[in-house]
Order: C-alpha cells, then sequence, then structure tokens
C-alpha cells in the first residue's frame, strides 16, 4: 500500500497554516488528485493491510483525515489553490470553528475526504433534489482511534447517509479503519449494536451543527435513514500536471508566519433545548 506524508507550514491556528502532503519519493503530490481513490489491492502479495483477509475487504478506499475527533478547527482540502494542501476554513477573513453543541465536543468523528471525488454544483441529485456542494466526499471514521490530520487511512464502507446541509447535497459516508480492532465485525446495521446511540448522534450533530450561527436545521433525503452501502461516487479527474519544480515554488511561496490566533469557541457549550 501507497505511503504519504505531510509537511507542515506556519502553526496550526495561524491564518497562513498549509498542510502540504509528499509521496515516498519525498515528492510535492495532491492529496485531491494524486492520491487513489481505492487501495491496490494487488500490493503486499494481494493482501491490502493486516487484516484485509478476506471478501468482505476487497473494496477498500483511502480518505485524507481532515478533522481529528473531538477538535473543533474546520480544516480542510483546498481544492482551489496548487497542490491542495489542508488548511482551515476562513470566512470574512476570520478562522472558522465549529461548535460544541451539548454533550458534544467538536466533530464526532474523525472526518475525512475521498480523494478524487467531486459533489457537482451544477448536477441536481435525484435522491436530494439539490444540487452538490463543490467539495470532495466526506467521510466519517468511527473507529476506537483518534487519527491525525493528514493521515491517509485505508477504510472500509459501512454505509451512507444523504445529508441536505443549506439546501446543497452533502453526502457522508460512515466508514471504519480498516486496521481498527473491530473492523471486521461491523456493518452499518451493526453500529448500533457495538456503538449504541452513536448513529442518532451523527443524525443529530448533523441537523442541528448551524444552528448557534443563527442558520435554520439541515435536512436528510431517505428520512435520515442510513443506507446500509455507498453504490457509487462522482470521480473527478486532474484536470493539470504540476512539476516538482513548480510545487516546490508553490510550497516556498507560503507564509511561514508563526502568528497564532487566539480562540474561544471551542471552549462554548450550546444547549439547543431539544
Amino acid at each position: 500500500m501507497a505511503s504519504y506524508c505531510t509537511e507542515e507550514h506556519s502553526q496550526p491556528r495561524s491564518p497562513s497554516y498549509h498542510l502540504f502532503f509528499k509521496n515516498v519519493a519525498g515528492h510535492y503530490i495532491s492529496p485531491f488528485h494524486d492520491i487513489p481513490l481505492k487501495v491496490d489491492s494487488t500490493e503486499e502479495n494481494g493482501i491490502p493491510t493486516k487484516r484485509a483477509r478476506n471478501d468482505e475487504y476487497e473494496n477498500l478506499f483511502n480518505m485524507v483525515v481532515e478533522v481529528p475527533r473531538w477538535t473543533n478547527a474546520k480544516m480542510e482540502i483546498a481544492t482551489k489553490e496548487p497542490l491542495n494542501p489542508i488548511k482551515q476554513d476562513r470566512k470574512d477573513g476570520k478562522l472558522q470553528y465549529v461548535a460544541n453543541i451539548f454533550p458534544h465536543k467538536g466533530y464526532i468523528w474523525n472526518c475525512s475526504a475521498l480523494p478524487q471525488t467531486w459533489e457537482d454544483p451544477h448536477r441536481k441529485d435525484k435522491s436530494t433534489d439539490c444540487c452538490g456542494d463543490n467539495d470532495p466526499i466526506d467521510v466519517c471514521e468511527i473507529g476506537s482511534k483518534v487519527l491525525s490530520c493528514g493521515e491517509v487511512i485505508p477504510v472500509k464502507i459501512l454505509g451512507i447517509l444523504a445529508l441536505i446541509d443549506q439546501g446543497e447535497t452533502d453526502w457522508k459516508i460512515i466508514a471504519i479503519n480498516v486496521n481498527d480492532p473491530e473492523a471486521s465485525k461491523f456493518h452499518i446495521d451493526d453500529v448500533k449494536k457495538y456503538k449504541p446511540g452513536y448513529l442518532k448522534a451523527t443524525l443529530n450533530w448533523f441537523r442541528f451543527y448551524n444552528v448557534p450561527e443563527g442558520k435554520p436545521e439541515n435536512q436528510f433525503a431517505f428520512n435520515g435513514e442510513f443506507k446500509n452501502k455507498c453504490t457509487n461516487v462522482h470521480i473527478s479527474d486532474s484536470p493539470f500536471h504540476c512539476t516538482q519544480e513548480k510545487a516546490r515554488s508553490i510550497v516556498e511561496l507560503v507564509s511561514s508566519s508563526p502568528n497564532q490566533e487566539n480562540n474561544t469557541e471551542d471552549q462554548v457549550w450550546h444547549f439547543l433545548g431539544k
């Protein structure tokens, strides 16, 4: 299985923070375009990971971790920037954090993205009757380990939730790290058995997470039902090629300023009364 590493520029919670990616050869790559969607199961004698030993793991997918569980900073792949580093979302010049909605602290899963996927903002989804959000497809990884921003993890897909976020289609893949000790026993219906309350909490989290900002509750297709598997995704081929010389110049242009922006929002709890 391919290996990747990351390179930080500036400090977390700094407006100039960027997390760039390199492959095993030390060449800069894009986590959006260059990391394959599917894990190459032909490597390592046909065994993609130490636990992939039966037909259940025939289809494994790579995910790129953007936000570790229990954290608040809205980190995401910068799809409009060269090399697509991970950086913190900004609005009106201010770094963005997700609110704490009691009893939850930050994001309640390892929030990630499927590389080489894209939700088309010009195409109306038949299931949601809304167009896509112009971002990669999101993954909610529910394994036992808190992962790190920038990790590339092979996952087993369990199911999918059709979120309609402020009028945009925003599919949420429910998945588990294939190397998690419990991965072999999980399907979407098993989550209720082994992690009681997790799917209900997930539904409520996505329904209410925008409310502290004064926005309305989000909606769902299929009445908020978790479907037991994802049958397809929209794959967008990378439209450009970048030489390593150009890649290095892009990285060097990013400010290495250590300025850190103070934030108190991740210490505030919101009680919604529902």
